[in-house]
């Protein structure tokens, strides 16, 4: 029989992907996952969690919490169940990387790092020939994105930019890519943060005004 597989932090850039492998490897009937479909994991994902590790187990139970992102405060209440887990139950935290999860939590927990290849997805625009046209039609055609995917979509900018067409950054464009970042932390329009990152790679006689 084998040794039931003890709680930790398992750190992949596949989070959905992971939860379905811990799911192949364990007992599916003991198996509860808990992965919001935005991926941002929140106070009240950790309140759900908390009562299913409460409900009383005679066999090993495994409670999957996997998102992109955690806030702190469904960290900290997740805290003293962590500490002191109900008889049975196991925790698999699943994150993109360590400092997504707050060193409290870290400390609770071992970690394990799955080796992944990250993939930057591509984008089907031409920075150094952009026009009005295509950058209204590129905004609004990603406007409504979670936050993840507008992350994943500003690095693929910066992959266009910088790998697939070689181009050196102005002080000005790596200021904008900088402050896209912190806007979508702060859960700003995706239609006005696309809108001032591309506007700087417009050459002048192509804007408005």
């Amino acid at each position: 029989m084998s040794t039931p597989e003890r709680s930790h932090i398992l750190i992949t850039d596949e989070i959905e992907e992971a939860a379905e492998k811990i799911k192949e490897r364990l007992h599916p009937e003991r198996i509860v996952n808990f992965i919001p479909e935005s991926l941002d994991f929140k106070i009240e994902d950790s309140r759900t969690v908390i009562k299913e590790a409460y409900i009383s187990e005679e066999r090993v139970k495994y409670l999957i919490l996997g998102g992109k992102s955690f806030t702190p405060e469904a960290q900290n209440a997740l805290l003293k169940v962590l500490e002191e887990p109900p008889r049975n139950i196991e925790f698999i935290l699943i994150a993109p990387s360590k400092s997504v999860i707050l060193p409290t939590i870290r400390s609770r927990l071992p970690m394990q790092k799955e080796k992944s290849v990250h993939e930057v997805k591509s984008i089907d625009l031409r920075l150094s020939a952009l026009d009005l046209g295509s950058l209204f039609s590129f905004v609004k055609a990603h406007e409504r994105l979670k936050k993840h995917e507008a992350k994943e979509l500003i690095e693929a900018i910066f992959h266009q930019a910088t790998v697939n067409e070689q181009l050196i950054l102005t002080r000005s464009q790596l200021d904008a890519f900088d402050k896209s970042y912190r806007l979508i932390e702060l859960n700003g329009r995706m239609q006005s943060i696309l809108s001032m990152l591309l506007m700087s790679f417009l050459p002048e006689t192509r804007r408005v005004g």
